[in-house]
């Protein structure tokens, strides 16, 4: 998945062990995720955007402009929140729970989890949801209304 944390990183003149340390990660798991080998866990990528005051979709290149004047800065992800977003999303696009888990590749059980507000979304699946679906990771994240 290919992002601007490098680029975030370097035009703020930071080494990876000091945006390591801010997130409390080892430098090899920030490398992993800002050479693409592994891909960076939403409650950490919130508290980089957070940091830089940048939108997750500037991250993520969903969107080029790096505009974050909308975004309200939250310190941790509200579950029920990304719940309700995904319900919202695969109900105006008539999907079932199978339908949106085949499309995801994982279960319906997983996709009733992240409805319910029992588990985080991983990144990846918020990705493909907001590629497919044209929706903003900030919005689906509940960092914009």
């Amino acid at each position: 998945m290919d992002t601007n944390l490098y680029f975030l990183r370097e035009s703020n003149d930071l080494y990876q062990k000091d945006i390591a340390k801010i997130l409390g990660v080892h430098r090899r798991t920030y490398s992993s995720w800002e050479t693409g080998v592994k891909i960076i866990p939403l409650r950490h990528l919130n508290k980089i955007c957070n940091y830089y005051k940048v939108s997750m979709d500037y991250v993520f290149k969903l969107k080029s402009n790096i505009k974050y004047s909308m975004i309200q800065n939250i310190d941790k992800l509200n579950k029920e929140c990304i719940g309700i977003r995904i319900k919202q999303i695969r109900k105006e696009n008539n999907l079932t729970m199978r339908d949106l888990a085949s499309i995801l590749n994982t279960t319906s059980s997983t996709i009733s989890a992240y409805e319910n507000g029992k588990t985080l979304i991983l990144t990846a699946f918020a990705y493909q949801i907001c590629l497919k679906y044209n929706v903003s990771m900030d919005w689906l994240c509940g960092r914009t209304n």
